[in-house]
C-alpha cells in the first residue's frame, strides 16, 4: 500500500560569506528514523497547530503562497508556519518581526528565548502563543518558494515537501540547537557539493540538486531575486541501479548519484 505523503517545509538559510553565498546545513544524527546521517536543512513536518488562524502575519498572504505552492490556503499557512517554526527550533533562528512589517527581531540567544524554543519542540507552546507573547508577527516577506519535492511511491516514508529560501536576519546567528544534528556548518553550495561527490557528505537528491540550483547566484539579494515563477512544480524521483552506481532520476533526465552515509 503506497503511503500518503505528510505535508513538510524545508528552509536554505543563507547568509553573505568571505567565499560567497553561504547555506546553513545541518549533518543528522544516524539514529534518526528518516535520513540519518546526510547533510540537510533546517526543516521538517507540519504541525496541526502550524494552521492557527490567529498567528500573527505580516507578508504575503497564505492565498498568495497558495498560489506560489499550488495548494489551498489553509496549506499555505501551515507550511509557511512550519518554515518559520522548525527554523527556530533547529536553528535557533526566527523570522519573525513588527507586526506592521518594520524591524525585524534581532537577537533570540537568550535564555529566555531558549526556555521558548524548547516548549516549542515539546509542543508545550505553540508559534501563535510565542509570537502573540511578544507582540510579534510571523515575517512571510523574509521567505521565498524555492523548490517542492514529493517522495516517491516506492519510499515507505513520504514526505510532500515546500522549500524557502530566507536571509539570515540581522543580528542573529544559526546555532547549533537541534538534537537531530551531530554538526552544522555554512558552507558555499559549491563546497558541500564538492564534499558530497567525495563520499564525505551524504546527501538525499533534493539537497543535491537545490544547493545545484544555488550555485549561480553570487549573493542571497540575487539569491532571493531569483526565486522561480509561480506555481512550483513538484518533482519526484524515480531510482535507477547502474554497475557505476545507485542514482536518483529526475523528470527531466537529470540523474543524481545516490551516496549513502559510512558506519561509524
Amino acid at each position: 500500500m503506497t503511503a500518503e505523503p505528510r505535508q513538510a517545509a524545508t528552509v536554505l538559510l543563507l547568509r553573505d560569506g568571505a567565499p560567497g553565498l553561504e547555506v546553513y546545513l545541518l549533518r543528522r544524527t544516524k539514529g534518526m528514523p528518516f535520513a540519518g546521517g546526510m547533510t540537510a536543512y533546517p526543516g521538517g513536518g507540519v504541525d496541526p497547530r502550524d494552521g492557527d488562524v490567529e498567528v500573527g502575519w505580516a507578508g504575503p498572504s497564505p492565498a498568495q503562497w497558495a498560489a506560489a505552492f499550488g495548494c489551498d490556503e489553509r496549506t499555505a499557512r501551515e507550511l509557511v508556519c512550519a518554515a518559520v517554526r522548525e527554523t527556530f527550533e533547529e536553528a535557533g533562528v526566527l523570522l519573525a518581526g513588527d507586526p506592521d512589517g518594520g524591524a525585524v527581531v534581532p537577537d533570540v540567544s537568550g535564555d529566555d528565548w531558549e526556555a521558548q524554543r524548547q516548549a516549542l519542540l515539546t509542543r508545550d507552546l505553540s508559534l501563535t502563543e510565542l509570537l502573540a507573547g511578544r507582540g510579534l508577527a510571523l515575517r512571510s516577506d523574509l521567505l521565498r518558494p524555492f523548490a517542492h519535492w514529493i517522495t516517491p511511491p516506492v519510499e515507505p516514508r513520504r514526505y510532500d515537501t515546500k522549500f524557502f529560501v530566507a536571509a539570515l536576519p540581522v543580528g542573529q546567528e544559526a546555532r547549533d540547537v537541534s538534537g537531530e544534528a551531530d554538526e552544522a556548518s555554512w558552507l558555499t553550495p559549491s563546497a558541500a557539493l564538492a564534499e558530497a561527490t567525495a563520499g564525505a557528505r551524504p546527501m538525499l537528491p533534493p539537497t543535491t540538486h537545490t544547493l545545484g540550483q544555488l550555485q549561480p547566484f553570487p549573493d542571497v539579494a540575487a539569491a532571493l531575486a531569483g526565486s522561480p515563477p509561480e506555481p512550483l512544480h513538484p518533482i519526484s524521483p524515480t531510482f535507477e541501479e547502474t554497475p557505476d552506481g545507485h542514482w536518483a532520476v529526475l523528470p527531466d533526465g537529470t540523474r543524481i548519484r545516490m551516496v549513502v552515509p559510512l558506519p561509524s
